[in-house]
């Protein structure tokens, strides 16, 4: 008996849109979806759409996915499902690596791409902690922008007022220029809102 095509779409955020996942799945024939619109750190347990792929699956279905990366968020989270899947004779097949987990080599391939996924987001965050230490060495800030009290506030609105330029006043408190503009555009709207009285 032949099983049905299920198909399973996921994105990281709530922005995101499923519709161009549904497209590839649609066109290879998926008439069922699964889906979920979550964290990419969110664990199985937390992806009630792929909980409710994975309750509904009978032997002999077939679940079509976009991207093998969209079983789990690392190598070995992708490798549980393939194996549980296939422990239970459910084929994965992902478009656009061209995988078919019903053969060993299909199989093999997952394993490897998965892997290979995995590593790509393991250099990323190494170049990040580089690019970190760089900083640190150079002596900028590192981390999340400083946060600047009261009286620093009112000190960067005054030297903004008296013409000095914003680079320098980020300079001098170690700050993103971003900070300095937010700090001089919420000045700005407290003005608006309350008035000055102290014109003239």
């Amino acid at each position: 008996m032949t099983g049905q095509l299920l198909g399973y779409a996921r994105v990281s955020t709530g922005h995101q849109s499923l519709d161009q996942q549904h497209d590839a799945l649609g066109q290879a024939g998926v008439a069922r979806f699964f889906d979920d619109k979550l964290s990419g750190s969110s664990t199985r347990s937390e992806r009630p759409g792929l909980a409710a792929l994975l309750e509904y699956a009978r032997e002999g279905d077939v679940i079509v996915v976009a991207g093998i990366d969209r079983l789990g968020r690392n190598a070995a989270e992708v490798m549980l499902t393939i194996r549980d899947l296939g422990a239970r004779g459910i084929v994965i097949r992902s478009l656009r690596e061209g995988i078919d987990t019903s053969n060993a080599t299909g199989r093999m391939i997952a394993g490897v791409l998965a892997s290979l996924a995995e590593l790509e987001l393991e250099l990323g965050r190494e170049r990040r902690a580089a690019s970190r230490e760089a900083r640190r060495a150079r002596g900028q800030h590192v981390g999340r922008p400083r946060v600047l009290t009261l009286s620093q506030r009112e000190t960067v609105v005054a030297e903004a007022a008296r013409g000095k330029p914003v680079a320098e006043i980020a300079k001098d408190f170690r700050v993103g220029r971003d900070t300095v503009y937010r700090v001089l555009r919420q000045a700005e709207d407290r003005d608006e809102v309350g008035g000055s009285g102290d014109d003239g």
